[in-house]
């Protein structure tokens, strides 16, 4: 099942040299960031850059190769996320993560990784958090998924690296706004 994921993930990526995703703007934006996003599930790997805007209700996340050619567009518009891919086919779920996993192999932890990345817990589910002599947050732990803050730029994070059973995303910010 994982070769089958890897080969439909490998195919989108030599689709995507023949096609661009579109992108859309959601209202009353809370943060854009860019930055390169690297994951590991099993014996199996992708790395990409990550286009990400976040409203209240509302992400618009655009996956590339490393040299820009569209692989997904995932848009949650309220409790529907939408992935589309370059070719382009459409998949719908009810939440990311699982959306994620189907498709692409690997599980994108959207619901939490909003606030994640702004160096907080997400929401009221309970977590479990270690800060530096500081105070700044070095590592967290919530609905399964241990974050660990690697590098930070004034107070914002500029790495992280996140953990969950069989899967391990390293996220690099190059830009936020």
């Amino acid at each position: 099942m994982r070769a089958v994921k890897f080969t439909a993930c490998a195919a989108l990526v030599l689709l995507a040299a023949c096609a661009q995703l579109q992108t859309a703007v959601p209202d009353k934006v809370v943060f854009e960031l860019n930055g390169r996003l690297a994951a590991r599930y099993g014996a199996e790997s992708f790395a990409g850059n990550l286009a990400w805007r976040h409203a209240d209700r509302n992400d618009e996340l655009l996956l590339s190769t490393p040299i820009g050619q569209g692989v997904a567009r995932i848009v949650r518009e309220g409790d529907a996320v939408v992935l589309t891919t370059a070719e382009p086919k459409e998949y719908r779920a009810a939440d990311a993560e699982s959306l994620t996993e189907q498709v692409l192999g690997f599980r994108l932890p959207l619901a939490g990784l909003a606030d994640w990345v702004r160096a907080r817990p997400s929401g009221a589910a309970p977590f479990k958090e270690e800060k530096s002599a500081d105070g700044r947050l070095q590592s967290l732990e919530q609905s399964g998924w241990k974050i660990e803050y690697q590098e930070f730029d004034g107070e914002r994070p500029k790495r992280l690296r996140l953990l969950y059973p069989g899967i391990e995303l390293r996220l690099a910010i190059s830009s936020w706004k």
